[in-house]
């Protein structure tokens, strides 16, 4: 267990906002001389009905930056990242005073066709550069229109932020040149990232703006060529809860239980969370339950113990995280993992797995959470959780710190701040 537990209780202060960027007033805004700039953000999917990764984070940020420039964001009318179907109407409007552009979606994804060719460049080393684009193009969303108008348009801003390494978007988008360009990749250790391709995007990129030392250590080891490019740490803010919580629901009340959070997918590692859990129930028996919280696209096992909640508002998304003993993730590909920091926040430790450093990485440095390699050290740790009240105690109370020291708004508005003008 030692290799487990991090008790140094280290204080760790704030990285302080730049020293040439002042704090904004009251109104939000820096200054006159800051008002009428101009920034962009290209993100494959954004809106109020998109609730989770890279897309909430872009929106999350570009709101926070509307308070100091004029912000546009550059999107499609996608809502669901399987199909890229169009379900926004295309046109430009407004979303908590950000303007927002969407274009059409040129064509929904194939999924059989997608597998195809996901197989044929994964599996096979010698595959072709045409492949490869071929790749990008059937990932999507498809969407040319998009990159036409940006194309034209990228000259009034002062800095295009495009979210996410991964997508149509920022993969045909970045390698235009743009000199403003700034990437916040969100990458980790997955297959496609290997692909030839993807040299060009980070190669484009003026900036990058990392989300945790996890990720850039990464990045600059398959991307080697992009440590002297100006960049900065930014992560993102934790709200917490706006008001009182709601009351849980009646399964939950009086109910011990672990919580996980997000997406319900094989790719994020729901298929093994299962199997270790009832592993664990068979061996251990007891009344601890797991509630799941989000959309499925994993048929979820059929199981008293195993209680979904599928997708719920922000409120009792928090009501459930602080009732529970702890957040579980398996997912072996974070680049940051907001479930996580918001579990810390509402002072609940984070039970995870070891195969992803960016996770791992957040237990050590917050000493507020376990991480396990396999089975019988998930169940150790859990154990652990469960039978150490004094350590456990200490973890609940270093997650909030750790949260409240990192994760604040203004320290994180302040980088991008900073690299905005290093390169605008």
């Amino acid at each position: 267990m030692s290799k487990k537990r991090q008790w140094n209780n280290q204080k760790r202060r704030p990285e302080p906002t730049p020293a040439n960027h002042p704090q904004t007033n009251d109104t939000g805004k820096a200054g006159a001389s800051r008002e009428q700039e101009k920034i962009a953000f290209v993100c494959q999917r954004y809106g109020l009905e998109v609730n989770g990764g890279s897309e909430l984070y872009c929106r999350q940020v570009a709101e926070r930056l509307a308070a100091i420039y004029d912000v546009t964001v550059y999107t499609t009318c996608a809502l669901d990242y399987t199909t890229w179907a169009n379900e926004y109407k295309s046109g430009v409007e407004d979303i908590n005073g950000v303007h927002v552009k969407r274009f059409r979606v040129k064509k929904e994804r194939d999924l059989e066709d997608f597998n195809r060719i996901c197989q044929a460049v994964a599996l096979n080393p010698r595959h072709t550069d045409a492949e490869e684009a071929e790749w990008v193009e059937k990932q999507g969303p498809l969407c040319p229109d998009l990159i036409k108008s940006l194309n034209e348009e990228h000259g009034k801003y002062k800095a295009v932020l495009f979210m996410t390494y991964l997508y149509y978007t920022t993969a045909v988008g970045l390698p235009l040149g743009f000199e403003n360009a700034i990437l916040i990749p969100t990458v980790h250790d997955e297959p496609w990232v290997y692909l030839r391709y993807f040299d060009k995007v980070f190669s484009s990129a003026r900036g990058i703006a990392w989300n945790t030392p996890e990720e850039r250590a990464f990045a600059r080891k398959r991307f080697p060529f992009i440590a002297d490019k100006p960049e900065v740490m930014t992560g993102i803010g934790i709200d917490g809860p706006k008001g009182d919580l709601p009351s849980l629901p009646d399964q939950l009340r009086g109910q011990k239980y672990i919580v996980y959070a997000g997406r319900i997918d094989e790719n994020k590692g729901c298929r093994e969370m299962f199997e270790f859990f009832r592993r664990y129930k068979q061996e251990k028996g007891g009344e601890l339950k797991l509630v799941l919280m989000g959309k499925s696209v994993l048929e979820i096992p059929e199981a008293e113990d195993i209680v979904n909640l599928g997708f719920v508002s922000e409120e009792m998304k928090y009501a459930v995280m602080a009732g529970a003993v702890a957040l579980v993730l398996f997912s072996r590909f974070e680049s940051l993992s907001m479930v996580v920091l918001e579990s810390m926040l509402m002072g609940r430790p984070v039970l995870v797995t070891e195969h992803c450093e960016v996770l791992k990485g957040h237990c050590i440095r917050s000493n507020a959470g376990l991480y396990f390699a396999d089975y019988p050290e998930f169940a150790a740790t859990l154990n652990y959780m469960l039978t150490h009240k004094l350590q456990y105690e200490a973890m609940r109370s270093n997650g909030r710190k750790y949260v409240e020291e990192n994760y604040r708004w203004d320290v994180i508005v302040g980088r991008y701040r900073a690299l905005i003008d290093q390169i605008g």
